[in-house]
């Protein structure tokens, strides 16, 4: 199993590049960071940041989205931070939500987010791609330097949509049982275009806190079960057929959310959340505890843990996941 961490964007920015090399220096794989250009620092420009201080650690979005950026713009941005990174760029895709909502405006359809993936990919890569109307290739872009696409979702239309592109497929819940009804889906798509399901990887991203207090725990990872309601509240609007029933009961009494609190453990809009959501939601606890339960996760078929480092005490987590939890699940 690998492992990352992803920043939202508030922290300070000298802060970032201690954790970053922290967590390279201690064998994380990853180092990612959400992308909502209104709420939080410009995510590409971090990246920079980022890339300029690190080494071997692979680096990208969790996730952007067609909304923001143009291709050929984001494939130029792409292009350039493999050259800067020397070929550590990666992509999370989805169908866009803070980014979005903040201006006011809907994710986009699954159809573009597919469409913007291939030609992002292709442009990036070097490719030749049409953009309204007219040829484009970036000549400087290093066609060694590939840029692997994880694609997001949580419904059966987008799962399924999804495979014959993605790389990997990114899950935002640490619930084993629900992974398992996910990846499922994303297998029934890649079959119906004969693609080798097993070419597919997987990643969870979740918010950790270490502690033998559970319930401190919870208080400070709350907010992730918040956060996914948004994603989930839409899939019902728009596919309950087939859900699980956990997946639904999940966000029962789910009174609203405020995206200008999007992310933060001191929302006002998390009364309806129960205890049990978030422990299914997130990984709690002290280091045995989180051990036992990626291990289940990686039971499932989970390729990559990713920590939303967003919960307090960022250090310490990554600290942890360095000198006892990485350790244990790399025996």
């Amino acid at each position: 199993m690998e492992f990352g961490i992803c920043f939202k964007g508030d922290i300070d920015v000298q802060r970032t590049i201690r954790l970053a090399q922290t967590a390279e220096e201690g064998g994380f794989d990853y180092v990612w960071t959400f992308d909502s250009h209104v709420l939080w620092k410009e995510a590409f420009n971090m990246l920079g940041v980022i890339a300029a201080n690190t080494k071997r650690v692979k680096l990208g979005p969790l996730v952007t989205n067609p909304g923001p950026r143009s291709v050929d713009l984001a494939a130029s941005i792409f292009a350039t931070l493999n050259i800067v990174s020397e070929g550590r760029m990666v992509c999370g895709m989805g169908r866009g939500d803070s980014s979005r909502r903040m201006m006011g405006k809907p994710p986009t359809t699954i159809k573009r987010m597919m469409q913007y993936s291939e030609d992002l990919k292709t442009l990036a890569e070097g490719g030749t791609v049409q953009v309204d109307g007219v040829d484009v290739q970036l000549p400087w872009a290093n066609p060694d330097y590939k840029l692997p696409m994880w694609l997001a979702g949580y419904g059966p239309k987008v799962l399924r949509a999804c495979a014959p592109l993605a790389d990997g497929i990114v899950l935002q819940i640490a619930e084993p049982s629900l992974i398992t009804w996910f990846i499922d889906q994303v297998k029934a798509g890649a079959e119906e275009v004969g693609r080798d399901p097993s070419e597919i990887q997987y990643m969870a991203a979740a918010p950790v806190f270490v502690s033998d207090d559970l319930d401190k725990c919870r208080e400070q990872c709350r907010w992730f079960p918040g956060m996914v309601g948004n994603h989930i509240a839409d899939l019902i609007k728009n596919q309950s057929i087939g859900v699980p029933d956990n997946l639904l009961k999940a966000i029962e009494g789910r009174t609203g959310y405020d995206y200008k609190q999007h992310a933060d453990k001191d929302s006002d809009h998390l009364d309806w959340v129960t205890s049990d959501v978030v422990d299914s939601f997130s990984v709690l606890g002290p280091a045995e505890m989180q051990i036992e339960k990626l291990k289940a996760l990686r039971d499932v078929g989970l390729n990559q843990f990713v920590i939303y480092l967003m919960c307090e005490e960022e250090e310490k987590i990554v600290e942890t996941y360095v000198n006892e939890i990485i350790p244990a699940l790399r025996k």
